[in-house]
């Protein structure tokens, strides 16, 4: 079992990946350039994913978990994302990142950013994952570098 500094440090390793996949983003005027990595127990990337990678209105955290479907790994897997899973999307006919994240049995998120209201109002995503006994861990010493690829972007 890896002590908290161990664990800290794979974290940041991983969420540098995610980084690097969010700089592949075909740039938008109205979404955000995310990445995501889905990693397993043995800290084995079982697939990864970018906003816009398949299409104009593909989530990075959705595009990971396409690739694996119903795969029981995913019940003890993290999920690193440079930003927030959506609690609600402007696409209605896909799921939000969040939902998708429970829908999976994914036990563990990790993040660099928070979602700004820049397109959404309110996003929950990470207290809608923490009521459902998900653990969510911030790196927000390294939400800067997450968010380095979207300065095109009004933030707020």
């Amino acid at each position: 079992m890896l002590g908290e500094a161990d664990e800290l440090n794979q974290d940041r390793q991983w969420m540098r990946h995610a980084i690097g996949l969010a700089r592949l983003c075909p740039k938008s005027p109205t979404a955000f350039s995310v990445g995501a990595v889905i990693v397993g127990a043995d800290d084995i990337e079982l697939a990864h994913g970018f906003s816009r990678e398949t299409d104009e209105k593909v989530h990075a955290e959705e595009s990971a978990l396409d690739k694996l479907g119903d795969d029981p790994r995913l019940a003890h897997a993290t999920i690193y994302s440079t930003l927030e899973p959506c609690s609600q999307r402007a696409s209605a006919d896909r799921a939000p990142c969040t939902d998708r994240i429970l829908a999976a049995g994914i036990r563990r998120v990790v993040i660099a950013w928070r979602e700004p209201a820049t397109f959404v109002a309110d996003c929950v995503g990470v207290e809608k994952l923490r009521d459902h006994g998900i653990e969510v861990v911030e790196l927000v010493d390294m939400a800067d570098e997450a968010m380095s690829m979207n300065r095109h972007l009004v933030l707020s």
